[in-house]
C-alpha cells in the first residue's frame, strides 16, 4: 500500500537541534525535508545560530541567505540553555521530542547536559545525536574544527588539483555536508530502535571520522599495499582511463569511460575507430599504461569542435558532462525540469527568496519548500 501522498515518512518525529553554522543544520534540514518537525534551539541574547549573521547577503534583522540555505522548513525557539528558566523549558520540550541533535565542540554536550545520561531520566527513549569536529571521548574533544581543516589533515588537498600546483581544497564544504547526512542517518536509525525498545542512546559522528571514511578505496589500497594515490593531470581517475577532463574547441568536457562498453561507444561517437584497434589501448591495462599518449590522441580530436558539438554526439550514450561555472550550472533548464529550485515567501524580500529544493522525492514528489524560521518565531508554539 502506497503511503499517503504529501505525507513525509518522518512525519510525527520531533527533533530539537542545538545547531550552528553548516554541518549540523544541513543534516537536520534533510530530516525536515522528510517530514520531521525540527525545532532550532537558539539563544537570542547571543544572536542565535551564528549562520544568521553570515554575509554577504543579509536578510533584515537576524537572518541571511546563508542561514536560509540550511534552515528550510524548520522552526525556532529562543531559549537560553544555561539559564534556569531556559533549562526548565528545554526539559519540557525534551519530554515531547524523539531526539536532541547538536553540532557543538566535543566537550560542550557534557557542559550543557544534553547527553543521553543527562536527559534519559526525562525520557528514556530520547536519542541524543552529537556531531563534533573530532569526537567527544578523545584528546581532541575540546578542539574547534572545520571542514577545510579535515580536508587538509585527511589528505584531500593532496588529491585535488593539478600535480604541479599547490594543494587545493574542494570548492564546497563536502565534509560538513556528508557528516550532517551521517548524523541524520544515525539519528533516524536510533529513533527506530528507541520506538521498538523504549530505550534511546547517544549517536556520535565527527568531521574527522567522516573525512577519513570517505577516503574509501584509496585508503584500502594504502592500508594493504602501501599505495599512495596522488593527483593526476586533468583530474584523472587513479586507475581508469580515459576518465578525466578534455579540452574542446571552446571549453572542457569531463568524459568517463568506466566500462569497456562506454569506451567503445565513445570512440565510435568521435569517429576514432583507430583507438580501440591500437594494441596500446585495446584493454584497460593498456590504456592505463599509455595514459598520456591516449589523452593526447583524444584531445586532438575533441579540440577540433565545440563543446556543444560533442555533447550532441555523446550525451546520453557516454557518461559525459560539460564543465560549467556556478551560474551556468544553476541556469541549466534541467534544474527546472526536475524541480530542484523553488521560490519561497520571505518577509524581507517582496519577490520572495529562491532556494534549492529538497533532494528527496517521495511518491514522486518533493516536499513543499518553506523558508527557514526567524529567530524565536515559534516561541508561542513551544512555551
Amino acid at each position: 500500500m502506497k503511503p499517503e501522498s504529501g505525507i513525509g515518512p518522518l512525519t510525527g518525529v520531533r527533533v530539537l537541534s542545538v545547531e550552528q553554522y553548516g554541518a549540523g543544520p544541513y543534516g537536520t534540514q534533510l530530516l525536515a525535508d522528510l517530514g520531521a518537525e525540527v525545532v532550532k534551539v537558539e539563544n537570542g541574547a547571543t544572536g542565535g545560530d551564528y549562520s544568521r549573521s553570515v554575509g554577504p547577503h543579509l536578510l533584515g534583522d537576524g537572518d541571511s541567505q546563508f542561514h536560509q540555505a540550511f534552515a528550510r522548513g524548520k522552526k525556532s525557539v529562543d531559549l537560553n540553555l544555561k539559564s534556569p528558566d531556559g533549562r526548565a523549558r528545554f526539559e519540557r520540550l525534551v519530554a515531547d521530542a524523539d531526539a536532541v541533535a547538536n553540532n557543538l565542540r566535543g566537550d560542550q554536550p557534557e557542559k550543557l547536559r544534553i547527553r543521553y545520561e543527562d536527559l534519559s531520566a526525562l525520557k528514556p527513549s530520547i536519542v541524543c545525536a552529537h556531531l563534533s569536529a573530532y569526537g567527544r571521548d578523545n584528546s581532541r574533544a575540546s578542539w574547534p574544527g572545520y571542514d577545510y581543516l579535515m580536508q587538509a589533515e585527511c589528505g584531500y588537498l593532496s588529491l585535488t588539483g593539478e600535480p604541479d600546483g599547490p594543494p587545493a581544497r574542494f570548492g564546497l564544504s563536502m565534509v560538513d555536508y556528508m557528516t550532517g547526512s551521517l548524523m541524520a542517518l544515525g539519528l533516524v536509525s536510533a529513533v527506530l530502535r528507541a520506538r521498538r525498545t523504549g530505550r534511546g542512546c547517544d549517536v556520535d559522528v565527527s568531521l574527522f571520522d567522516t573525512a577519513l571514511h570517505q577516503l574509501s578505496y584509496p585508503a584500502v589500497w594504502y592500508l594493504n599495499e602501501g599505495m599512495r594515490t596522488k593527483r593526476l593531470t586533468r583530474s584523472s581517475h587513479p586507475s581508469i582511463v580515459p576518465s578525466q577532463l578534455f579540452r574542446t574547441g571552446d571549453g572542457w568536457l569531463f568524459v568517463m569511460c568506466q566500462t569497456p562498453k562506454f569506451w567503445e561507444f565513445f570512440c565510435a561517437a568521435i569517429d576514432r575507430p583507430d583507438l580501440p584497434a591500437d594494441e596500446r589501448f585495446a584493454d584497460p591495462a593498456g590504456r592505463f599504461a599509455h595514459r598520456e599518449a591516449l589523452q593526447a590522441a583524444i584531445e586532438d580530436t575533441l579540440a577540433a569542435e565545440s563543446t556543444v558539438h560533442w555533447l550532441e554526439r555523446l550525451a546520453g550514450r557516454v557518461p559525459v558532462a560539460e564543465v560549467n561555472d556556478l551560474g551556468t550550472a544553476l541556469d541549466n533548464p534541467f534544474v527546472d525540469e526536475v524541480g530542484m529550485a523553488s521560490r519561497v515567501e520571505h518577509p524581507d524580500r517582496e519577490r520572495g527568496l529562491r532556494l534549492l529544493s529538497s533532494p528527496f522525492r517521495v511518491d514522486g514528489a518533493r516536499a513543499p519548500d518553506r523558508r527557514g524560521p526567524l529567530l524565536g518565531e515559534h516561541d508561542e508554539e513551544f512555551p
